[in-house]
């Protein structure tokens, strides 16, 4: 399946603060740091980015210390070390957390650590990690795998889960000293950024071979027709909100700490979504029963099923009448039009079921929509399915059973010997990417399965 990156200016439009415009082709001045006008740039020490309240502590303040986790006091029980990104250059692993972490108002439960200083919080595997839904306290080309001494340890108490990537080295810049930073993804929503040892300026990395960032960033998926191959789709990811911090106020022993602000998302009703005073144009959609302004994760249920359209000029009330007149016990029934209610219904049901909803919803493969049918569809029909189905599937069994027990008493047969030369030798493995000229990467292990050889850190 094909794959785009797209970023969208949500600065400009999300942020009441309206931002200056320019003609198309005339140069854009360059304005001090102190008056930039982009609200999501760090610019002081506290900063208001519409997602997020972000605050930089410099290495004289006893806040960036407080901030900072010392792993080496740590439970050891909670402390792994991932070998395997310990020792290779530009590789990610999936990793689970012991608790939901909101992200933009969307909760994880797990993440992908990167070995170049950052972690990936989408769902969906990529080569493009750097580009956008990322957490990153400072990312480039960092190569664990160059020392014995560099490390990627994680810690997860089930209150915090902390990233620590501890003596790395740059990829050709060896000679400038091993880096040690962190990143918390705390419980409640909040992120710190702890930097210990940072030997060299940040704005001098070299960002030719691998991106060099400093915030977070979000995206949205939408899966699209391809133009090339008409009966496959294309998923391209949107980029609608980034926070970049200022390269220059990294340094050794200073923290930044963002604090979470209130998303559409947080509102589980209409009458409180509709009275929201965020900054955000919340919208309720009556028909996920979800608030949200239209950008975020779910963007593609809210194109689907038509909420922007749906909540246009509409209040609770006007969704509550119309459910009342859905649910009304005066609306006639004839028995004879079993057949149109069936058909209907199923429709409806098909239609607003999602892969999670079926699986908690006992009526979405229309068992349900038994008892609205006439007698006359009740009975034979469904008993005689039934007990064919199961007469087929004890039938598949048993010869099953009966080839594997001829196979195993006949080893020379012909049958035996197909299978024996069939079967895999070896299960492939996820091959790592490496490419000089770009920053991709690819994961260790597929997802879904245990991750093997940690150990535990030592104590100094």
């Amino acid at each position: 399946m094909a794959l785009s990156v797209h970023t969208l200016p949500l600065c400009r439009f999300l942020v009441p603060r309206p931002l200056p415009t320019r003609s198309q082709g005339a140069p854009s001045p360059r304005l001090p740091l102190s008056s930039a006008p982009a609200p999501c740039r760090h610019k002081n020490q506290e900063d208001n980015h519409s997602y997020y309240v972000s605050r930089l502590y410099g290495p004289s303040e006893p806040r960036s210390r407080q901030l900072w986790v010392d792993v080496a006091e740590a439970n050891r029980s909670q402390v792994k070390i991932h070998t395997i990104l310990s020792n290779t250059h530009r590789q990610a692993s999936r990793v689970v957390l012991s608790f939901d972490f909101p992200f933009y108002g969307h909760l994880l439960r797990q993440i992908t650590i990167a070995t170049g200083g950052f972690i990936f919080m989408g769902d969906v595997i990529h080569r493009m990690l750097t580009a956008t839904q990322y957490v990153a306290p400072l990312m480039a080309n960092f190569n664990p795998g160059y020392s014995d001494n560099s490390t990627v340890v994680y810690f997860d108490n089930g209150t915090v889960f902390v990233v620590q990537w501890d003596h790395v080295y740059l990829q050709g810049w060896e000679d400038r000293g091993s880096f040690t930073f962190q990143a918390a993804l705390h419980r409640d929503g909040r992120i710190v950024f702890g930097y210990k040892e940072i030997p060299m300026s940040v704005p001098e990395i070299s960002s030719s071979q691998h991106p060099v960032k400093t915030g977070l960033s979000d995206a949205f998926m939408i899966l699209n027709p391809s133009p090339d191959v008409p009966e496959s789709r294309r998923r391209s990811i949107f980029e609608y909100h980034r926070i970049e911090l200022d390269p220059s106020k990294i340094t050794s022993m200073s923290a930044v700490e963002f604090t979470p602000l209130p998303t559409c998302l947080q509102h589980r009703s209409c009458d409180a979504c509709m009275s929201s005073d965020l900054s955000f144009n919340c919208s309720w959609c009556h028909v996920l029963q979800r608030c949200s302004s239209g950008f975020d994760r779910y963007r593609q249920e809210w194109m689907d099923y038509g909420c922007a359209q749906e909540a246009e000029g509409r209040t609770c009330e006007d969704f509550q009448d119309e459910y009342h007149n859905s649910a009304s016990p005066d609306t006639p029934f004839s028995p004879y039009d079993g057949d149109l209610t069936t058909t209907s219904s199923s429709l409806f049901i098909d239609s607003l079921t999602t892969e999670d909803d079926t699986k908690s919803n006992p009526y979405a493969e229309g068992d349900g929509l038994q008892n609205n049918l006439s007698p006359k569809t009740k009975g034979t029909p469904v008993h005689l399915g039934t007990i064919v189905g199961i007469v087929l599937a004890v039938l598949l069994v048993a010869a099953i059973i009966l080839a594997g027990i001829y196979i195993n008493g006949h080893p020379t047969s012909n049958a035996a010997l197909f299978f024996i030369e069939r079967r895999p030798h070896h299960w492939p493995a996820m091959k790592f990417r490496s490419h000089p000229d770009h920053s991709t990467y690819a994961e260790v292990e597929p997802s879904g399965h245990e991750k093997e050889g940690f150990m535990e850190a030592e104590q100094c």
